[in-house]
């Protein structure tokens, strides 16, 4: 089949995701609930509405993530009567990391605790506990309070005026129900009670300079510039394409034919000709925002689904350009376009014109565009899918324009031939190779473990060998053309040119860099695609970094000692990306040399079960009220009331007052952006002192 009529690239602006929802990833609803037939038995019934990308996890999670408990504080007059019972059934996984059967639910479920009442009247007074994750971050274990009572032989009703079934709250969603009876004088409104009056200051909180950071840093604009000049990095390929550069004669030639007894309408046209090339690609990149929307940008890097279309996405492209098809739009279309072109005049015609110019050019800049918006989008930037496509179309639209300017440029112009197939082929080869990473994404998520490190870095070793060994001529595809000697008869190996000698060499050397990653080499340079390092089963290498102190104030104390600042690392026993970023960044050199030796690392597990000496009623900063039972919960409301964050790994670096150093830091796995956080927490807490 020599053409398909192919529409993927459109179809990623129609891929449904669901938006996070305002109160958050997991609301709850909590109910009693009669058992008809039996005046004995009562049900407490917890409803879970699960953004999505998140799932909660189950009761049966030993020894892994927090499980889903259901706590009895009080418990009058009735007993329990099994365990906790969830609908639909959980999704039961083998997780590697925590070597143990993990159980989780999605999208909605219902958790049910039955009680037998014993007695005439019943009071059941405690919490409901779970731990949420997506794939990269986890909230803190979250607690759902409830007061129910009632009497037997009577249709039992809810201590809470809300009535049966209750209503989410404006914090997250969670039906948070205080005891009867409960003393509220205890309550804090600011800072914990904490020994000595340092503490005050050391829960004092700093949401608004951790945000004046974040804006300090300007790491948008840096990221927005990048991806600026690889929309014209995208461009300038897409220009050496042979569906596109033998256009720019053909185009120019048209524009100067139109005005050969007026050479400036002939320029202007040209310009308006560009200008309407870059019209067309920034209204894509805008129509890619607008369909999607800020708050689903932000979340497709982390939706699994979304990451497999991606990756068939770009296979799909990969073997357009290899040579397997031709990728292109219903001719009908440019059909269209250029009777709309002849059939016009003026700027409309132009634009027509334009418009003809990206149609038939689409089997091979969709792949292209495909590629830069797929990384554009998962940037998670709002602007950067606009910002991508001027780069792309002002390069792309600059020659046209300055070939029409200046015609006898055309003459020194290369002419088309068979290095413009060696391009196709190498884009190619590269969209296979990324195509491999938005897989990784998904394996990850699903735990299926087909592409694990050593697995990965294998694919890309295969894969930019070949590419390689292309270059240098020991491989051919169906569609190169043939070159012939000078009696007629086919060249086997034909003579390569010193660029296209050197191009192999650096991709060849790149292949055998990535080599000794197969042993547990860190391979910096893939280490933003790759697998975390703890998916490999094979691997040599032992450096790791572990904190010595796990109490926020005895970590400062000991900071302020050594003279040091202090890293606080808000992580969690069943936190999986914690992991992934300990396994994967943490064992760096450059990273363990900074951590060890110039920072004092506390780590606070926001999932420790150890009991306080009693609990504690605190207020959130919404109001809301709260009580810390256990250590975890201590080190999550210091988390969210002094730094407004919930999800773990969370990082922030401050000084002996618990101020801020930097922006926080959350899960990413580039190890280079690591250092440079680190090093510039070390400046700023240089220049205090």
């Amino acid at each position: 089949m020599k053409k398909i009529c192919s529409l993927l690239f459109f179809l990623m602006f129609a891929c449904a995701l669901t938006s996070a929802q305002s109160g958050g990833p997991v609301n709850v609803q909590v109910a009693q609930k009669a058992v008809s037939g039996h005046d004995d038995l009562v049900d407490l019934v917890f409803t879970f509405a699960i953004d999505g990308g998140w799932h909660v996890y189950g009761p049966d999670n030993n020894g892994g993530p927090v499980p889903m408990t259901v706590n009895l504080e009080t418990l009058e007059g009735a007993k329990k009567e099994g365990g906790i019972k969830l609908s639909p059934t959980p999704t039961s996984i083998i997780d590697p990391l925590f070597d143990c059967e993990v159980t989780y639910v999605e999208h909605s479920a219902k958790a049910t605790q039955r009680l037998r009442v014993t007695g005439g009247k019943w009071k059941a007074i405690g919490y409901l506990q779970y731990g949420a994750c997506n794939d990269m971050n986890c909230m803190p274990p979250t607690s759902v309070e409830f007061s129910f009572e009632g009497e037997r032989k009577a249709a039992p009703s809810p201590a809470s005026p809300l009535g049966e079934e209750l209503s989410p709250d404006k914090n997250g969603g969670q039906a948070d129900i205080e005891p009867e009876g409960t003393d509220s004088t205890a309550q804090i409104q600011t800072t914990l009670p904490l020994e000595g009056e340092r503490g005050d200051g050391l829960w004092a909180p700093v949401i608004s300079e951790l945000k004046a950071l974040d804006a300090e840093a300007d790491t948008q604009s840096r990221s927005l510039l990048s991806i600026f000049l690889l929309g014209i990095l995208g461009g300038l390929i897409a220009l050496l394409t042979p569906c596109v550069w033998p256009i720019i004669p053909m185009t120019v030639s048209f524009f100067l034919k139109r005005a050969k007894d007026d050479k400036k309408k002939g320029i202007r046209d040209a310009i308006l000709y560009g200008l309407s090339i870059v019209v067309i690609y920034v209204g894509l990149g805008l129509l890619v925002t607008l369909i999607w929307g800020p708050s689903s940008l932000n979340a497709l890097s982390t939706n699994a689904i979304f990451n497999l279309f991606l990756f068939a996405l770009l296979v799909v492209f990969a073997a357009s350009f290899l040579g397997g098809f031709e990728l292109t739009l219903p001719s009908s279309w440019s059909t269209k376009m250029d009777e709309k072109a002849s059939s016009t005049t003026g700027l409309i015609s132009i634009f027509f014109m334009a418009l003809t110019l990206v149609v038939v050019s689409f089997s091979c800049t969709g792949p292209i565009i495909g590629l830069l918006l797929v990384d554009m989008v998962t940037s998670g930037s709002v602007i950067a899918p606009t910002i991508g496509m001027l780069g792309f179309a002002l390069a792309l639209a600059a020659p046209f324009t300055l070939f029409a300017m200046f015609p006898t440029w055309l003459k020194s112009a290369p002419k088309s031939g068979n290095w413009m197939n060696v391009i196709k082929v190498v884009l190619g080869l590269v969209e296979l190779a990324f195509a491999l990473k938005f897989l990784s994404v998904a394996d990850l998520a699903y735990g299926w473990r087909l592409l694990d490190r050593e697995t990965f870095l294998c694919l890309w070793i295969l894969i930019f060998a070949l590419m390689g060994f292309y270059l240098l001529g020991w491989i051919r595809l169906p569609h190169d053309e043939d070159e012939y000697d000078d009696e007629g008869n086919v060249v086997a190996r034909p003579k390569i040119g010193v660029a296209r000698f050197l191009s192999a060499l650096c991709v060849l050397a790149f292949a055998l860099y990535m080599v000794p990653g197969l042993w547990g080499a860190p391979c910096k340079a893939v280490s933003a695609f790759a697998p975390p390092m703890w998916t490999q089963d094979f691997n040599l290498n032992s450096n790791t970094v572990e904190a010595v102190y796990t109490d926020y104030e005895e970590g400062m104390a000991a900071a302020q000692k050594a003279g040091k600042p202090a890293m606080l690392d808000f992580t969690g026993f069943g936190c999986v990306n914690c992991r992934k970023m300990e396994a994967a960044v943490w064992p760096d050199a450059k990273v363990r040399q900074l951590m060890t030796e110039d920072y004092i690392l506390v780590s606070l597990y926001v999932d420790d079960k150890t009991p306080l000496p009693e609990p504690v009623m605190v207020t959130e900063t919404d109001g809301t009220q709260t009580k810390l039972r256990t250590v975890g919960d201590k080190w999550s409301y210091l988390q969210r009331s002094k730094f407004g964050a919930q999800t773990q790994p969370f990082y922030v670096l401050v000084d002996h007052e618990a101020r801020p150093l930097a922006p926080a830091y959350s899960y990413n796995e580039d190890v280079n952006a690591y250092v440079q956080w680190l090093e510039r927490g070390i400046e700023r807490f240089k220049q205090q002192k």
